[in-house]
């Protein structure tokens, strides 16, 4: 069993849902080292998230933009402050509940020196802040390089 751990810096972004999965494969080419393994990606910020999901109609991506904003609106219905935090803006605790909501990480099976993932399945990175932010993510593998198949 072998480990091996790697950050990775995505670029500044705005507010939305960005397909990464060929993004982190190209900053990990040890994942094809690995017969059998699990790479674990974790996002080391509060107002954003990571998640596995629909990787080919991009409506899928800003459809669950939407939604969220659903769910965890800026303000209220006639721009009545929602929040009690809002020491970085109006968008700041509404992106802090989102990432809650979501999850800061993922965990995907390494098969034969391959991210084992399903036919529709990409990773997905979602900004949940109006203006740019850069963010890191740290990736963890942990496996077995023996001989693949």
């Amino acid at each position: 069993m072998t480990w091996f751990q790697k950050q990775i810096s995505l670029p500044a972004r705005s507010r939305g849902s960005y397909l990464i999965t060929d993004q982190i494969v190209s900053a990990l080419p040890e994942i094809q080292e690995y017969k059998i393994g699990l790479l674990n990606l974790f996002v080391q910020h509060t107002s954003c998230a990571l998640s596995l999901n629909e990787n080919w109609d991009e409506d899928v991506r800003a459809d669950m933009s939407d939604a969220l904003d659903r769910i965890a609106p800026e303000a209220g219905a006639k721009g009545e402050a929602l929040y009690r935090h809002d020491a970085e803006g109006p968008d700041d605790m509404p992106a802090h509940i989102k990432s809650a909501l979501i999850g800061a990480s993922v965990t995907i099976p390494i098969k034969d020196g391959r991210l084992a993932t399903g036919t529709w399945q990409g990773i997905w990175y979602l900004e949940f802040r109006t203006s740019k932010h850069r963010r890191n993510i740290i990736a963890t593998i942990q496996g077995d390089k023996g001989e693949k198949a």
